[in-house]
């Protein structure tokens, strides 16, 4: 590719002493990743995924090696850094939505505008505009139990991408919704994809991660397979 990576781990390890017993969560973990790409990372309980997740949104460090993202190191920058490359350069997308349940939608989407220091009357048009993007222009005064959990997980994507993030950074996303509403979302994903997002699903569901353009598969903390997925899932219903 002639673009610059986004994402590059260079032969990171996280381990974790519990007791007597070295947990080797990364083993030795290589990966590049670039602009623009659809990527979803799979693997068993136990296979490193969360822990390569939690390393790529700088929730955590690598006990060695390198973790470069858009340029800079990451394994350099103290707490302080992270926070802030984490509100820059990262959208997070989460299982559980982790709204504000007292607060409506509009609210709820700018606060990673009031921690990067916006304007209020500037992080309040970049909150709208996010959540007209995914299509809940209509329910900015409505809190999150006044919604279905579609648009719940509508919002909270309107919230991972309302910093023009550099990645957006998905865990489980349709975990806890049913399968028509799944579809719903994975639809959305796409469109941002099509959008020129870079979008990285950690997921252990073989239909959610169909729809990506990517699959890196973990086991015991080790890349088991990195392809390119020939045909991806575009449209169509999930299994039940």
């Amino acid at each position: 590719m002639n673009q610059d990576p986004i994402i590059e781990l260079q032969d990171v390890r996280r381990i974790y002493q519990m007791g007597t017993q070295v947990v080797k969560a990364l083993d030795g973990t290589t990966i590049t990743i670039y602009p623009n790409e659809y990527v979803a990372i799979m693997g068993p309980s136990g296979s490193g995924k969360s822990t390569m997740m939690n390393i790529i949104g700088c929730l955590d460090v690598p006990t060695s090696g390198t973790y470069t993202l858009n340029g800079q190191q990451v394994s350099d920058m103290d707490d302080d850094e992270l926070a802030a490359a984490r509100n820059r350069e990262i959208g997070f997308i989460f299982q559980t939505f982790n709204l504000l349940p007292r607060v409506n939608c509009l609210h709820n989407v700018e606060l990673p505008l009031i921690y990067a220091g916006i304007s209020r009357s500037k992080r309040r048009e970049m909150a709208a505009y996010a959540l007209e993007s995914v299509g809940l222009g209509d329910r900015m005064d409505h809190k999150p139990n006044e919604l279905s959990g579609g648009q719940r997980q509508r919002v909270a994507i309107a919230r991972a991408l309302v910093n023009q993030p550099s990645i957006l950074l998905a865990d489980e996303p349709t975990g806890n919704l049913d399968s028509k509403t799944g579809v719903e979302i994975m639809h959305l994903f796409e469109g941002l994809y099509e959008a020129g997002n870079t979008i990285i699903v950690v997921t252990h569901e073989e239909h959610v991660a169909a729809h990506a353009r990517r699959i890196i598969r973990l086991l015991d903390g080790k890349i088991e397979s990195d392809e390119v997925v020939d045909d991806p899932v575009l449209f169509g219903a999930v299994p039940a």
